[in-house]
C-alpha cells in the first residue's frame, strides 16, 4: 500500500439536439468502464468515427450541445469547486462519507477528502491499491473496499494475472481508518467472481457485507456458473482480520447449468443473462434489501441479514438491457431501479434510443409482509440529449432528505448530474440539472459523473475523468434537506433519515 474550474455558465435548450450516431458500446480503452462488458450489451452499430465527429462538431456549433469541458446547469445548481485527479490517475467511482470526510474510490485505490467546508475541500490521503472497480464504503474504523478484477494475489502490490489459474484473488479488502491520514490494510476475503460492488449491513458487534457479483465461466476455478446469488460477509468490529464468507445465498434457483435467472438471449433479445447481481441497496430500518440483478430486479427481505429472502422479481424485457442499482424512497413503498444500457460506454442519451431504454424504472411496493410486489409505473430519463461522443446513461443516485416528498440526486455520466422528484411515481420530473459539456468532439471517450450523492447540505459527484465536485441546489422543494445531518453515508445501505431511533438523522434547529 502506498500513501501517496470551470469557464462560464448557460441554460441549455431542452430535448433539442441532432439525433445521435446511433448506440455505442465502447469501453475505456485505459481500463475498465462502469462494468465489465455486459451480456446484454447491443452491438455497436454507430456510424463511422467521422461521422460521428461531424455530428457533434455541428451539434456544440448549434447550441444544442455545450462545448467541450464547458459548464452548464439550471439556475437552481451552483458548482461549487473542482478537484482534479492527482497521485491516482485512474478512473474514479464511488463515493462514501463519514463525519467531516469523504471517501472517494478510483481503479488505482482511494482518496480521502476533509469537506468541513465544502467550498475548499482538502486532500487528506491517497492509497494506492489498484483492483477495478474499488467500490468503497465505511462503517466505524473500517472501510471496505472491492476487487472485481483477477490478481496475482491480494496485496495492494498486485498485478493482474488470468481468472483461469486458481491461485488469482480478486474479493473484498478491509482497511483500518482509525487514523484518517494513514489508513492500514489489515484484512482480505476472497469471494466467487470477485467483487464488482458490495453493501454494508451494519450492526453493533459485526458489519454484514452484501458482496454483488457476476459473469461466471466453467474456465474460472473460483467463479463456476451458474452463480445465481451474492456473498454474505461477516466482519467482527472488534477482529475484523477475522472476517469470512458465511454464507452464499442463491437468489434465482433453478435447474441445471443456468439457474433460474433471466435467461438473456435468444428467449429475451438485448437482456443480459442473470449470473449474478451488480449491485444491492438495503434499508435497514424496514429489514428490506432491493436488488439489481443484470436481467432482473428483486425485493427481499434482510431481518435475518445472514440468510436474506426474496419476496417478489420482475423482469422488463423491452425496455431494460442491465439492471444496475436501485434507490427506496423513505416510506420504502417505491423503489427506483437503473438500466445501464451499453454498460456505461454507449451514447444513448439521444432521440435514437429515446426516452425509455438506459432510463430509470420507477416501481410501487404494494402489499405487505411476503406478499409485497413491484409494481412498474413509469421511466425517467434526461431529456437533455447528448453528444455522439459523449457515454450516458442512468447511474448511482441518491435520496435528498426531503420529509413528504421523493426526490433524488442522481448522475448520468456525461449526461451530468440531475435532481428530479418522483413523488407521484407515474410522472417523475427534473427540477435541476449540472453537466459538462463532451470530453471530446471527435471521439467517444468515456468519462463523467459515476456517484452524485446528497451529503449535509451539498450535492458530491465523482467524475471519472474530471475529478471530485462540489454542487449545491438552492430551491424551495429541495431546501428542507439542508436541516437534516447524519454522521455517516454508504448510499447502499439507506439511512431511516426522519426516525431519530435508529440513530441515522438529527436535525439543525
Amino acid at each position: 500500500m502506498t500513501l501517496l474550474h470551470t469557464t462560464r455558465a448557460r441554460r441549455r435548450q431542452l430535448g433539442v439536439a441532432a439525433a445521435a450516431a446511433g448506440l455505442l458500446a465502447t469501453l475505456l480503452t485505459a481500463g475498465p468502464a462502469a462494468a465489465i462488458p455486459d451480456p446484454g450489451d447491443p452491438p455497436a452499430r454507430g456510424k463511422a468515427a467521422a461521422g460521428v465527429a461531424a455530428e457533434t462538431r455541428q451539434a456544440i456549433e448549434s447550441g444544442d450541445v455545450p462545448g467541450v469541458d464547458e459548464v452548464v446547469h439550471s439556475d437552481n445548481i451552483e458548482h461549487v469547486t473542482n478537484l482534479p485527479k492527482d497521485a491516482l490517475q485512474g478512473t474514479n467511482s464511488d463515493l462514501a462519507f463519514q463525519g467531516r470526510y469523504a471517501f472517494a474510490g478510483n481503479y488505482d485505490g482511494f482518496t480521502i477528502y476533509d469537506i468541513r467546508n465544502p467550498r475548499s475541500p482538502k486532500t487528506v490521503a491517497q492509497v494506492l491499491c489498484p483492483g477495478s472497480q474499488n467500490d468503497i464504503s465505511v462503517s466505524g474504523d473500517l472501510l471496505f473496499l472491492s476487487t472485481d478484477s483477477s490478481r496475482s494475489d491480494d496485496s495492494c502490490s498486485s498485478t493482474t494475472q488470468p481468472a483461469s489459474e486458481k491461485s488469482s484473488w480478486e474479493g473484498m479488502k478491509i482497511f483500518d481508518i482509525s487514523d484518517i491520514r494513514n489508513p492500514k490494510y489489515i484484512a482480505a476475503v476472497e469471494t466467487a467472481c470477485g467483487s464488482h460492488t458490495h453493501t454494508l449491513v451494519p450492526e453493533r458487534r459485526n458489519v454484514y457485507v452484501y458482496v454483488s457479483s457476476y459473469s461466471p465461466n466453467a474456465a474460472f476455478p473460483d467463479c463456476q456458473p451458474p452463480h445465481d446469488g451474492i456473498s454474505v460477509i461477516k466482519v467482527p468490529r472488534k477482529a475484523p482480520q477475522q472476517a469470512a464468507v458465511v454464507n452464499f445465498p442463491v437468489l434465482f434457483p433453478g435447474e441445471g447449468p443456468d439457474g433460474g435467472g433471466n435467461p438473456g438471449a435468444p428467449t429475451n433479445p438485448g437482456v443480459s443473462k442473470t449470473t449474478g447481481c451488480h449491485d444491492v441497496t438495503v434499508l435497514p430500518s424496514k429489514d428490506l434489501a432491493a436488488g439489481a440483478c443484470m436481467g432482473d430486479g428483486i425485493l427481499f427481505d434482510i431481518k435475518d441479514p445472514e440468510r436474506p429472502k426474496v419476496i417478489d422479481r420482475v423482469q422488463d424485457n423491452v425496455n431494460f438491457a442491465f439492471w444496475h442499482s436501485a434507490t427506496f424512497n423513505q416510506k420504502a413503498d417505491k423503489v427506483v431501479f437503473t438500466d445501464e444500457l451499453g454498460g456505461g460506454g454507449g451514447a444513448t442519451c439521444n432521440a435514437e434510443v429515446g426516452p425509455n431504454r438506459g432510463a430509470d424504472g420507477i416501481y410501487d411496493i404494494k402489499g405487505k409482509g411476503d406478499k409485497r410486489k413491484l409494481v412498474f409505473r413509469s421511466y425517467y430519463k434526461i431529456d437533455r440529449h447528448q453528444a455522439a461522443t459523449e457515454n450516458c446513461v442512468a447511474h448511482n443516485g441518491s435520496l435528498i432528505p426531503v420529509k413528504g416528498r421523493d426526490i433524488m440526486v442522481q448522475a448520468w455520466y456525461q449526461g451530468g448530474v440531475s435532481v428530479w422528484d418522483f413523488t407521484d411515481s407515474s410522472r417523475p420530473k427534473e427540477i435541476g440539472y449540472f453537466e459538462r459539456g463532451p470530453l471530446s468532439a471527435t471521439t467517444n471517450v468515456t468519462g463523467g459523473s459515476w456517484s452524485a450523492y446528497y451529503y449535509n447540505g451539498y450535492i458530491y459527484s465523482n467524475d471519472m475523468a474530471k475529478g471530485f465536485d462540489v454542487l449545491k441546489i438552492d430551491d424551495r422543494r429541495t431546501d428542507p434537506a439542508k436541516r437534516v445531518r447524519t454522521d455517516e453515508l454508504n448510499v447502499q445501505t439507506q439511512p431511516d433519515y426522519f426516525d431519530r431511533s435508529h440513530g441515522w438523522g438529527r436535525w439543525d434547529d
